[in-house]
């Protein structure tokens, strides 16, 4: 139900920006006035609650028609498989550095699904386009590299313990302690793995963020006002005229596996 409601969000937001005649080409090089913002997250450290409660509260700060904030979570993947035109069971291949390479290897050449480094190259083309419409907040999938050379998008990194983190993915998701502490150190691990592999860089340095959040004390509510007023105050100097720039799209590093 809620995956149906957020779908019907994007839906909202992708008509309005078409119907506002902003550009989505892949080949336009215009930014739009509109600011983004990429969330980067450990495990368990409120991401999506966060991107939630912020959407709503950039959307109280807005005055007259404007697109709705709209967050890309689990949906983005949705988003990219529609967007180059893929088959919705390609979901289960594009995980943040869940499949192997053997078997990511053995599925392309059984001609299952297109090659892990294809599908992060289409990844890279929609995080980049919905970034430059702007009134999105994107989590995950090394939006903050590839968004990086945006001057309209912010980038937030959210960290915690790992012994609160793991408490609160046993209470989201129903699981014991020990389970969700093995989850936790599973997916940072893949989240790792993913941005160095594909865009050779560090997911903990904190170079790439303007702003680090540590959970553990700094409560949703408190977050998504600190990031909001961020935004707000960083858009001020724009709001006059697009911010046209170069975008150097950052694309994956093609290596030897």
């Amino acid at each position: 139900m809620m995956e149906s409601i957020s779908m019907e969000k994007c839906k909202a937001f992708i008509d309005c920006q078409i119907s506002d005649g902003k550009p989505l080409g892949e080949g336009n090089r215009v930014v739009s006035e509109r600011p983004a913002i990429t969330l980067s997250r450990q495990t368990g450290s409120g991401a999506h609650s966060i991107a939630e409660k912020l959407a709503a509260y950039l959307e109280a700060q807005e005055e007259g028609d404007h697109c709705p904030w709209t967050v890309f979570d689990k949906n983005l993947v949705e988003e990219i498989l529609k967007d180059h035109h893929l088959p919705s069971r390609l979901a289960q291949y594009m995980p943040e550095g869940k499949i192997s390479e053997i078997d990511d290897a053995v599925g392309e050449l059984l001609g299952l699904h297109p090659s892990a480094w294809t599908l992060v190259e289409h990844t890279t083309e929609t995080v980049l386009r919905l970034a430059r419409m702007g009134n999105v907040i994107l989590v995950g999938r090394g939006a903050p590299v590839i968004a990086s050379k945006l001057k309209n998008t912010v980038h937030v990194r959210l960290v915690g313990t790992l012994t609160r983190r793991a408490e609160h993915t046993a209470e989201l998701f129903k699981l014991s302690y020990k389970d969700a502490l093995a989850l936790v150190d599973r997916l940072d691990h893949q989240r790792k793995r993913y941005l160095k592999k594909y865009f050779k860089r560090d997911i903990d340095d904190p170079l790439l963020y303007h702003l680090i959040i540590n959970t553990d004390v700094v409560s949703y509510d408190e977050a998504a006002r600190m990031i909001g007023e961020l935004v707000l105050r960083r858009r001020k100097p724009q709001e006059s005229g697009l911010a046209s720039v170069s975008c150097l799209r950052a694309r994956p590093v093609m290596t030897e596996p």
